[in-house]
């Protein structure tokens, strides 16, 4: 009996997106990406948008992301993702629309785009990883980045008094009056991919609800970046990101 003969729907649960296409990804084992980037094909799959869905991905870890989701997509520079987008959505107001960015580009060299985008209110999603470093470029401090926490940039640890805090810009977001919908969610256990996913549809009938900015942080790991496991790097997510970045809805109007 062929094996395909035998599988049985309760079986599937897991089954790859038909979105989600064969190319081998480029991230590293155990990076966050992959698990988001399934998160975003089974939403706009199950949705029914892949004809209208436009996603803007930047510079950063997920420059690549075309060649995984098949969907429309368009590259930005670095950090101008909110800007591209805010343009796709006024032209193409029947898109869904959203933006895929890690916190080096939303949070640095895009803090301007973002911000502004969200306090116009554009109808756009912006889903916003965090994993408090530079995983593309070697390791770097990012502005998320915790204070103690070395980085190739910081080896001894970020220390305020010469790096500043590291800038919680998703509650920066949350209280201008364009946001709609801002929450912070993870992927590191079963529960958490379900809340994510959840999240994430959210945020894009947001977008097609034409009812402002939604913004969807992921805090993430970066196993590379840290130096650890992935099993590793989750456990000190957990106990030193997540006190810092607390996992929930910061707005939901």
């Amino acid at each position: 009996m062929d094996n395909n003969e035998i599988i049985r729907p309760e079986n599937l649960v897991c089954a790859k997106p038909r979105l989600l296409n064969d190319n081998n990804m480029h991230y590293c084992p155990g990076c966050s990406h992959g698990v988001v980037h399934k998160l975003i094909a089974e939403v706009i799959e199950e949705m029914g948008i892949e004809h209208i869905a436009i996603g803007v991905a930047p510079v950063g870890c997920a420059v690549f992301a075309y060649n995984y989701i098949d969907i429309d997509w368009i590259e930005a520079s670095h950090g101008r993702a909110p800007a591209v987008a805010t343009a796709a959505k006024r032209l193409n107001p029947g898109k869904m629309v959203f933006t895929y960015q890690g916190d080096g580009d939303l949070a640095a060299i895009g803090t301007a785009e973002t911000i502004h985008a969200a306090n116009r209110g554009e109808n756009i999603a912006i889903i916003f990883i965090n994993n408090a470093i530079y995983g593309m470029t070697g390791g770097q401090m990012a502005p998320t980045t915790l204070e103690g926490m070395k980085t190739a940039t910081t080896p001894y640890g970020r220390r305020v008094d010469l790096n500043g805090y590291p800038l919680k810009i998703t509650e920066l977001l949350a209280q201008l009056p364009g946001t709609c919908y801002v929450t912070r969610q993870s992927v590191h256990t079963p529960a958490s991919v379900r809340k994510t996913k959840a999240a994430i549809r959210k945020a894009f009938e947001n977008s097609m609800a034409q009812r402002g900015t939604s913004v969807v942080e992921i805090v993430s790991t970066c196993n590379s970046g840290w130096k650890m496991s992935p099993a590793k790097a989750n456990e000190w997510m957990v106990e030193n990101m997540f006190p810092a970045y607390p996992p929930g809805e910061l707005k939901n109007e």
